[in-house]
């Protein structure tokens, strides 16, 4: 995962992150909340399989012994999944993201060893119902605080991706904006100037 400016693409819809890597999205996240295992298992196959066309890295929602059976780059979990004991079961080779909703949230995924936090949701979004926005604060305060990388996520459109990039974001996580992903490069390129 590079440090440049970036979009990342969360979707339980493998023709969705498909279309997001051919649009130019080096990461995409499958997060399926209401499929059984076995279906996003055969996802996940799936998207490992693009990886020999298309070079993108792929983290799984939630689930890390699933993510090291079907050969994901990585796993993303919540609060409520302890860093310490994703690690254990990924190993010491594949990603590991962690979302955070305050700083010290952040601070503390990154101490334990996270590779990534997600930083959000910063606008009110409907994919995270009754979850307050944190706002562009944290943004703000992951910027000047946080060394390794964040996705800054919630409710990012081209609408508003602007003033999270002045807030300092450089990695921009979308769910339903995942067909703006052309778009949102091309913004965050003259963003960068």
């Amino acid at each position: 995962m590079q440090t440049a400016h970036q979009v990342y693409v969360v979707s339980d819809s493998v023709k969705v992150l498909i279309k997001a890597v051919n649009d130019g999205a080096a990461t995409i996240q499958l997060r399926d909340k209401s499929s059984d295992q076995e279906t996003i298992s055969q996802k996940a196959k799936e998207l490992v399989n693009y990886k020999v066309k298309k070079d993108f890295t792929f983290i799984l929602n939630d689930d890390p012994a699933l993510a090291v059976e079907v050969g994901a780059d990585g796993v993303h979990i919540g609060q409520d999944f302890p860093t310490q004991k994703a690690r254990k079961i990924i190993g010491p080779d594949r990603i590991l993201g962690k979302s955070t909703h305050s700083l010290e949230q952040g601070l503390a995924a990154q101490a334990e060893g996270a590779n990534y936090i997600s930083v959000g949701p910063v606008f009110p979004t409907p994919t995270k119902p009754g979850r307050p926005a944190v706002g562009l604060e944290y943004v703000q305060l992951a910027a000047a605080n946080i060394k390794i990388l964040f996705v800054v996520i919630g409710g990012i459109d081209l609408t508003n991706v602007d003033e999270v990039v002045k807030a300092g974001a450089k990695w921009i996580g979308v769910v339903r904006a995942a067909e703006q992903v052309a778009a949102l490069l091309e913004r965050l390129k003259k963003l960068k100037r």
